[in-house]
């Protein structure tokens, strides 16, 4: 198992561990990955940096993530992911969503494995998003997917290509969720402590700039 130190503030082409399963024993093993996907036939691993996320409804057409889809899913673990709220004009306020039970979940993931000219291996993954519930869209049209417990073996398993599990890619349910207002330090990737997550009253964390 790779080591890995927590996150409080992940940014995109930063290396972050990935659960997949071993294509040898097929059990569950940890990976660290750059978060981006980036194909194995791109030219240019350049393209990582707009494939954070996948929508939902694209992956099993779009040719970025069609193969990726097929054979290579994985989750990503988690315990609170950030949205901004836009309030008027400039001004928007953060907010972290998570679990009413505290506990950690996974995002339903794609991941690939790339290769430069000269041969270096490089492994990639993007974190496929849906229609927002009913407590994500107060803040933001969409939502990463979030998967239950029980589909974790399901979501991983390569199965049949032509039966892919796409009937979990959909919102989780809102009752199972919480959110609250965070501090605008989030705004810049070089604050990564665990105050970030703390609640904080909206006008407080409206001072100060984002960066």
């Amino acid at each position: 198992m790779p080591w890995f130190a927590p996150s409080y503030n992940v940014a995109p082409q930063s290396i972050q561990p990935v659960v997949r399963l071993n294509q040898e024993t097929g059990e569950p093993e940890f990976a660290l990955m750059r978060w981006g996907l980036i194909p194995y036939w791109a030219k240019d691993p350049k393209i990582g940096f707009t494939t954070i996320n996948a929508r939902a409804e694209e992956v099993t057409e779009k040719p970025l993530y069609r193969e990726a889809m097929k054979r290579r899913r994985c989750l990503i673990p988690s315990d609170a992911f950030y949205e901004w709220q836009r309030l008027s004009g400039e001004t928007k306020q953060p907010f972290a969503f998570g679990l009413q039970s505290g506990e950690l979940y996974a995002f339903a993931g794609l991941w690939e494995r790339w290769k430069s000219k000269e041969g270096e291996a490089l492994e990639t993954f993007s974190i496929l998003t849906t229609d927002p519930n009913k407590l994500a869209e107060r803040v933001h049209d969409r939502m990463p997917v979030i998967l239950e417990r029980c589909d974790y073996r399901r979501w991983m398993e390569p199965g049949d290509p032509t039966r892919l599990p796409i009937d979990l890619l959909r919102p989780f349910p809102a009752e199972k969720m919480r959110s609250w207002p965070v501090s605008q330090r989030v705004g810049n990737v070089r604050n990564d402590d665990a105050d970030l997550l703390k609640a904080v009253e909206p006008e407080a964390a409206s001072q100060g700039s984002l960066f």
